[in-house]
């Protein structure tokens, strides 16, 4: 089989901490501090290819935000916006929206006004895309008022990336890696990191459930175990 595919358990909730930071540290540093309330622009915009983690990161301040005390919101498509209340979203610390640039018409309208609301308050509007501000096709009101802020692409870890984020993730959770189970993950497995962490993940409680090492072996007749339970 060219690919092991399995279950894995309920994925950890995105957050800072489990973000593989590559490249991206300049961008992981301005969410924590928007999310801490310690950034002045309202706008922040995050662009990049999909599995780059953009959605990941959009959670994640989401969550720095509630812990902190903030009220923020977090909406998966900017559909969304047609069912809120616009006073209540003004009035909160941070409002996230995924895949702005597929919003429409009304959704467009409604992003303009909290943006304005939000600006007059010193609350932040997170935001992310496929593509920069310049090739947005949104109207140009709410096109310059998001390119007036903070403008960053978030780039997806390169292959060669990956084996060191990853042993460095086992680290903080006092995982064990081996470098050979690191290159049958990446060889049997799928690349993209959010599936690479959601496995790393249950591995972690797998191996705490059955006090074993971590080991090719392990990870070899846990996958073909899985396969045959699909099956």
């Amino acid at each position: 089989m060219e690919q092991l595919v399995f279950e894995l358990a309920a994925p950890e909730p995105p957050s800072f901490a489990n973000f593989l930071t590559g490249g991206n540290a300049e961008v992981l540093d301005v969410l924590r501090r928007t999310a801490a309330g310690k950034i002045a622009e309202t706008g922040l915009l995050l662009w990049g290819a999909t599995g780059a983690g953009k959605t990941h990161l959009l959670r994640a301040a989401v969550s720095a935000t509630l812990a902190r005390g903030g009220d923020t919101t977090f909406l998966a498509v900017p559909g969304m916006l047609e069912a809120c209340d616009p006073d209540v979203l003004a009035t909160q610390a941070l409002v996230a929206i995924d895949k702005i640039d597929d919003a429409g018409t009304e959704a467009q309208a409604r992003a303009f006004t909290l943006f304005n609301g939000l600006h007059a308050r010193g609350g932040h509007l997170v935001v992310a895309s496929g593509v920069p501000p310049a090739r947005l096709t949104l109207r140009e009101d709410l096109r310059t008022r998001l390119g007036w802020g903070l403008v960053y692409e978030v780039v997806a870890l390169a292959d060669a990336e990956k084996p060191i984020a990853l042993a460095a993730y086992a680290r903080q959770r006092g995982l064990h890696l081996p470098a050979e189970v690191i290159d049958f993950l990446l060889v049997h497995g799928r690349r993209d990191m959010p599936w690479l962490i959601a496995a790393l993940a249950a591995l972690d409680r797998h191996t705490l459930a059955t006090k074993r090492p971590l080991t090719v072996p392990l990870l070899r007749d846990w996958l073909q175990r899985q396969l045959r339970l699909e099956g």
